[in-house]
């Protein structure tokens, strides 16, 4: 038996411990990975490869999701206009099947027969890591120091002080996630129900104070241009969109929800372009869709972003839902009109040549001209027949049992 572990390698605290105890503290030979699902720059992930050399692995490889994780999963959470709880947009739980399907098919390819990750005993990521490498590599041993240890963020920095690893520990009290479709950030704050995350806790300040206009072109229910400017791919439109809204602190917030083990959890994050993207898309939709397709759009987004946070994407009922709300988007093209300003923002109109509010048949609550008075009136006589019958038969009822 082979002693190689695969590492799920972030260059956070959590990871650096587990480099230095499963080396030195379990004498194995680690492996490390990191998986880049959009929220790495080139520079950071040289940086972080130069970490894990620094801390002794014996080797280190990123791969490169970031395309597969748009075409397989974000653009459903578009299309289905996925806010858990009406607050979050998934960010760092959609990615983590993802980072965690390429970890596994990455320990297969070196013959590792063992996979190691950084979750806690108390989050959803342990949930997550553990069925997609049980999914991938059954016979693997999964190997979850923090969680094992049940060690506090304090704990591991005393032993990697201890372990002569240089850090900037100030940072490590918060735990920053990044991705394509946000970042979380997690800290003493988060740990209660009272206290909000500070300023510098986010990783963009908030610089940008006077309002900007933008217009998001979508194409089928995909983001694809910006001002004007049609993108190669969505992927670079939505990184630009980020580029453009963070800096006016828009897209922040703290979510509370219920975990997949149980407890409730709260976590703050950081999601510009997410944000405005499933917002600037819904206010479209509105206008595009039949009152039937929003209702069962809206019925299966939130199942299909539930099912994704629970770490459930892998569920073939996954690619059934994706297949309707594919099949929605055929008239969700147009030009959305929003303006930015520092911490919020407003969704000023459209423009689509599907648009329902097309005033051929008439101008709400002024004139129609698909129908006349008359049709109106029994309109009204027809869909009231119905509860007019029911409170006669009631009233009827009723005299009887008073007699």
């Amino acid at each position: 038996m082979s002693n190689k572990v695969v590492l799920a390698f972030s260059g956070g605290l959590d990871t650096t411990y587990c480099v230095k105890y499963l080396s030195e503290e379990r004498g194995l030979e680690v492996h490390t990975a990191i998986v880049q699902t959009g929220g790495f720059s080139d520079e950071e992930l040289k940086e972080i490869e130069e970490k894990a050399y620094k801390l002794g692995v014996a080797s280190h490889i990123t791969l490169d999701q970031t395309e597969t994780f748009y075409d397989q999963c974000v653009k459903y959470l578009v299309f289905g206009n996925a806010l858990r709880y009406n607050t979050y947009p998934l960010s760092v739980s959609a990615e983590r099947v993802f980072q965690a399907l390429a970890i596994a098919e990455y320990a297969k390819k070196i013959d590792a027969d063992s996979i190691a990750h950084g979750s806690t005993g108390a989050g959803n990521d342990q949930i997550r890591f553990d069925m997609a490498f049980k999914i991938i590599c059954p016979e693997a041993e999964i190997i979850t120091p923090i969680r094992d240890n049940q060690l506090s963020r304090q704990d591991e920095i005393d032993y990697l002080i201890a372990k002569g690893v240089d850090g900037d520990w100030s940072k490590s009290m918060y735990s920053i996630n990044q991705g394509l479709w946000g970042t979380s950030v997690g800290g003493k704050e988060t740990l209660g129900s009272r206290n909000t995350l500070p300023e510098e806790a986010f990783p963009t300040q908030v610089t940008e104070t006077i309002p900007k206009k933008l217009s998001l072109t979508f194409e089928k229910g995909e983001l694809v241009g910006i001002d004007g400017k049609i993108f190669d791919k969505p992927v670079q439109a939505i990184q630009e969109l980020n580029k453009i809204a963070s800096p006016f602190g828009i897209g922040r917030d703290i979510h509370v929800g219920d975990t997949i083990i149980g407890i409730k959890g709260r976590v703050g994050f950081e999601a510009a372009a997410p944000v405005l993207t499933i917002k600037a898309h819904h206010l479209l939709e509105k206008h595009t869709l039949t009152k039937w397709q929003l209702y069962w759009k809206e019925q299966l987004g939130n199942y299909y972003g539930m099912l994704t946070h629970e770490g459930q994407w892998i569920d073939p009922v996954m690619r059934n839902i994706e297949k309707f709300l594919a099949d929605t988007q055929d008239h969700v093209t147009g030009e959305v009109f929003v303006t930015l300003h520092p911490y919020r923002f407003e969704l000023e109109g459209i423009e689509s040549k599907y648009d329902l509010m097309n005033s051929t048949f008439g101008a709400y609550g002024e004139m129609n001209n698909a129908w006349t008075g008359e049709d109106a009136r029994g309109f009204a006589t027809i869909l009231a027949n119905q509860n007019m019958i029911f409170g006669k038969v009631k009233e009827a009822a009723e005299e009887k049992v008073s007699e």
